[in-house]
């Protein structure tokens, strides 16, 4: 596996992977504005913006966007991203990184090595200490944030949305 910035090379997998969340109604952690983008080339140029501190918008933060492709077949099974730093929201109910793994591509392990792939390149940002949170729920992301060194903190309950979150951090100093 093998984690990659997105681009009109995998526009149809792209596609394909965004139809098979809307069908399943699934939650896209990790994609950005995906959901919303009909076409490719629109949702790569927000993920442009949204790289350079200059160009985010001011209620967001630069962010890095990488999909995640199996290389036996080159087919895209999974998309993360990375937030370089929190605001109010980030900091209290999702942390630095976020991540979904294609509906029939899951229990594969495929979450865990994205994670992990995903770390090096925190700690290159100049990330020391990770904060992944997960719905209390969510037993998968639970076990691939504690496969990757995840240490619990807490459970917070976010009002917006209704939902209980767990809290964990990864340390990578």
């Amino acid at each position: 596996m093998k984690l990659l910035e997105p681009s009109m090379e995998y526009d149809a997998q792209i596609q394909a992977y965004r139809r098979e969340f809307l069908q399943s109604d699934g939650s896209m952690d990790g994609c950005g504005s995906l959901r919303r983008f009909e076409n490719t080339r629109d949702w790569l140029d927000q993920v442009e913006l949204y790289k350079n501190p200059k160009t985010v918008p001011p209620e967001f933060v630069p962010v890095t966007q990488y999909i995640c492709v199996r290389e036996t077949d080159n087919k895209v099974v999974g998309v993360i991203q990375i937030r370089h730093y929190f605001n109010d929201f980030l900091e209290k109910y999702a942390g630095h990184i976020g991540y979904s793994v294609c509906p029939g591509e899951r229990r594969k392990g495929y979450a865990t090595e994205m994670l992990r792939l995903a770390l090096p390149e925190c700690k290159a940002l100049g990330i020391t200490r990770v904060l992944i949170c997960c719905l209390q729920d969510n037993v998968g992301s639970r076990r691939t944030i504690l496969n990757n060194g995840g240490v619990y903190e807490s459970t917070v309950y976010c009002p917006e949305r209704n939902e209980y979150l767990e809290r964990y951090w990864i340390d990578l100093r």
